[in-house]
């Protein structure tokens, strides 16, 4: 008896530490790239869909006239070619032609806008000069 105990007790008995240093555990630890992998999947796909269900929501939104923004600007355009040549709205004006309609402009409406353009070519000082022409018509 005392043999078979010998040979179990160094060999193949008491808890497995006798064989090479010890049994393998489980391992505990969370590998945790797969789970990054499909949280950036999931971020893509809702940065994605989430501007398209937030257009396909439907509103019957009340109506009110005070709300209604106005129609398009009004603005004229006073141009200046390389030659030194005015124009207002795409029509040759002299200086107190100008003047006569950027009042004309400003008595139909005070939000009109005065839409200045000069070539590259033409003098600051003629720039100048039409600039002073639409503020004494405002």
């Amino acid at each position: 008896m005392a043999f078979g105990r010998t040979s179990l007790g160094s060999s193949a008995g008491g808890g497995g530490r006798a064989m090479g240093g010890g049994a393998q555990r489980p391992l505990s630890d969370i590998n945790v790239t797969p789970l990054v992998d499909v949280m950036l999947v999931l971020l893509v796909i809702f940065i994605i869909t989430a501007p398209l269900m937030a257009s396909s929501i439907k509103l019957d939104l009340p109506q009110t006239d005070a709300g209604q923004p106005n129609d398009t600007p009004k603005f004229v355009s006073v141009s200046v070619d390389a030659t030194g040549k005015v124009f207002l709205n795409d029509r040759v004006v002299t200086d107190e032609e100008l003047a006569a309609g950027l009042e004309k402009a400003a008595a139909n409406s005070k939000d009109t806008e005065v839409q200045l353009r000069a070539d590259t070519t033409v003098a600051y000082g003629k720039v100048v000069a039409l600039m002073g022409i639409a503020n004494k018509a405002a």
